[in-house]
């Protein structure tokens, strides 16, 4: 396969953005792109090589494995390796669990399934793992896998047939991540069957360029470079992806590949050194930029400024460099490692990372070996049930939970009621009565309210959920003995204006919350009082009417305590009780008379734990919050559980 040095540039393009873009670059808000761009490019070279092998009679599937695992094995082990001493220094044991989990997943080349399961790629969590990046080394591997299985035992239909097939399979994959953002949006993120379709884009363009080689035209080419800037600077973290979408960026790397003849403009300006250079780097680049950015983030109590950020950018070209010039180099070269040594390496390799995550998940992130006494029980307080409370789902729960003689009591909100529900259920089953959950995290309840940093596809299924709920309360009939109802109400009011003074908590990323009203336009400052006033008091006015009695828990005082190193566990930073007050002074009116007027009990939070001076993290040397906007399970025991059980008496509960 003659060599292309354009193709090394567009490798560039790829890799820049996508480094950009994790370091917090808002001018590169679509740089996740890039690796979309690296899957076109990967299913076009492979491809390839596999039509050329095929074609002279020379194809071998070992030989095909030992060129894949001499390309990214060596490089990412080394990676894999160079990240444990700094996740045994600075991570607490349960990031040190999630870090040994993504050890076994990379290793058995799924990890883009565990980080379906875990967590969303523009999750706030997502910025400190790691290995994060990997998931899209994974999809690329189950296409090694299989594609050229594939290619083999369609081959007999001949060249023409496979092609398309290959279309068809495609255009399939393509309208799965259609259907995928709209109903199954990590999944359809995440996961090779809707990601398929931009590798076999470069596999159809590896059939086209093999029977009309590389064509000239100057306009095709740039408009296909054009594409890809396109996306790279329009789209952003709410853009649906993969969907149709994704074909901008898709199309626009098929047509430089088709058209960027080494004559042409786009081909000469790909062919520039330095982007030839930063190509040939490439893998090991994206491989170093995301352990970088995430050790920076769980080692600094504060969020990375852009100067740390840039800095570490080009360390992470530094460290291409020499990963490429003394491991990639070597290992890529027969004469200096053979089959043998390549296949029994990569074996050993693979053994002792399954062992050492295996033994870290065991150990629950060796947190007897990481922490003193002491710090252990600092660090127990800290903790939020990583099981989730419904046995249907984990950020969504719409179910009877416990049965009971006496009533029903429903739990209803987003992630600030849900992580109230093992007080109240426990409660519940106490006195014998009917616990049923309806919660889904982010989601403002019985609202139709669009979160604009979200995906259409969430605010779909939070309306969806929210009208689900409607129908099954069967409204007006006073079924339920007791709804409480609590949300981030602070959040949803305030969005990142929320303590702008306080600079910690602002630059946490939950904090970007922002709202649109009727679907059009953002809520401004001048409009929240009325809009949101109307909201609560049509809330309460529903609930009543479903109810015997609604409790509704006010806002939760946000925390700026980070728990990202052990460190971070003993220099608490407390947030002022008149700051605290003064910053929501308007939201307290509103939703106080909203209160008032509804003639409904009221749980106050922010009176339980801010005292004259400052708003309270800590009680008994243990922590009260699991993060800087939910209350740790020690918190939900000490506080909620008490103030549920003083509730529950004063409506007549009793055993």
């Amino acid at each position: 396969m003659k060599y292309r040095a354009e193709i090394d540039g567009l490798r560039a393009l790829a890799v820049l953005p996508v480094i950009l873009f994790h370091a917090g670059f808002e001018l590169f808000s679509g740089g996740y792109v890039g690796v979309d761009v690296f899957f076109v490019i990967s299913g076009y070279l492979i491809t390839s090589i596999l039509i050329e092998d095929i074609e002279k009679n020379r194809f071998s599937i070992i030989h095909f494995y030992e060129r894949r695992a001499r390309r990214i094995l060596p490089a990412l082990f080394f990676v894999m390796f160079a990240c444990i001493p700094f996740a045994i220094l600075w991570m607490l044991p349960n990031q040190m669990e999630d870090f040994s989990l993504s050890l076994i997943a990379v290793s058995l080349f799924v990890s883009n399934i565990l980080f379906w399961r875990q967590s969303g790629y523009f999750a706030p969590a997502a910025e400190e793992m790691p290995l994060l990046h990997t998931w899209s080394l994974a999809v690329e591997e189950q296409y090694y896998l299989l594609f050229p299985i594939f290619l083999i035992l369609a081959w007999r239909f001949g060249k023409k047939g496979v092609f398309w097939m290959i279309i068809v399979i495609g255009v399939v994959s393509l309208f799965l991540s259609e259907w995928g953002w709209r109903n199954q949006e990590a999944a359809n993120f995440y996961l090779a069957p809707t990601r398929a379709w931009e590798l076999l884009a470069g596999s159809v363009t590896a059939f086209i360029v093999q029977k009309k080689g590389v064509q000239k035209h100057n306009l095709l080419a740039l408009f296909g470079l054009a594409s890809i800037f396109l996306s790279i600077f329009l789209y952003d973290e709410t853009t649906p992806f993969p969907s149709v979408f994704a074909l901008v960026p898709v199309l626009g790397v098929v047509l430089l590949i088709l058209f960027a003849n080494k004559e042409t403009w786009a081909a000469k300006l790909l062919s520039a050194k330095v982007l030839v250079g930063i190509g040939l780097i490439s893998y090991s680049t994206y491989l170093w930029h995301q352990p970088l950015f995430a050790f920076a983030r769980i080692r600094l109590s504060e969020h990375p400024s852009s100067a740390l950020m840039l800095l570490l950018s080009m360390t992470s070209i530094i460290l291409a460099y020499l990963s490429w010039r003394f491991v990639e180099k070597p290992f890529r070269q027969r004469n200096i490692t053979s089959r043998r040594t390549i296949f029994s390496g990569s074996l050993v390799g693979l053994c002792c990372f399954l062992f050492i995550g295996y033994q870290g998940y065991l150990n629950n992130g060796f947190e007897d070996k990481l922490l003193n006494t002491q710090e252990l029980a600092v660090y127990k307080s800290t903790k939020r049930s990583n099981e989730p409370n419904c046995e249907h789902g984990v950020d969504k729960c719409f179910e009877l939970m416990s049965d009971g003689e006496n009533g029903v009591v429903l739990l209803l909100g987003d992630s600030n009621a849900e992580h109230f529900s093992t007080s109240l259920r426990n409660l519940a089953d106490e006195m014998s009565y009917n616990y049923i959950q309806l919660t889904y995290n982010g989601c403002l309840p019985l609202a139709n309210f669009n979160r604009l940093e979200k995906s259409p596809g969430f605010n779909q299924n939070c309306k969806s959920f929210n009208h689900e709920v409607r129908e099954n309360l069967n409204f007006h009939e006073k079924n339920i003995d007791v709804i409480v109802v609590s949300a981030a109400w602070l959040l949803y009011y305030y969005g990142s204006d929320l303590l702008e003074t306080t600079a910690n908590f602002n630059k946490h990323p939950i904090s970007n919350i922002r709202l649109s009203h009727n679907g059009k336009t953002e809520i401004e400052e001048n409009e929240r009082d009325e809009i949101f006033g109307n909201y609560f008091k049509a809330l309460f006015t529903l609930l009543k009417k479903s109810a015997n009695k609604v409790i509704v828990v006010g806002p939760l005082p946000p925390s700026i305590v980070k728990f990202n190193h052990k460190n971070s566990l003993f220099s608490p930073n407390l947030l002022s009780s008149s700051e605290f007050f003064n910053s929501t002074s308007s939201f307290n009116l509103v939703f106080d008379n909203a209160v008032n007027e509804a003639n409904i009990s009221f749980i106050d939070l922010a009176k339980e734990l801010c005292n004259k001076d400052v708003c309270s993290v800590m009680r008994n040397e243990m922590y009260l919050y699991g993060d800087p906007t939910h209350l740790s399970n020690y918190g939900q025991s000490r506080i909620m559980a008490p103030l549920f059980r003083n509730e529950f008496l004063n409506i007549g509960f009793n055993n």
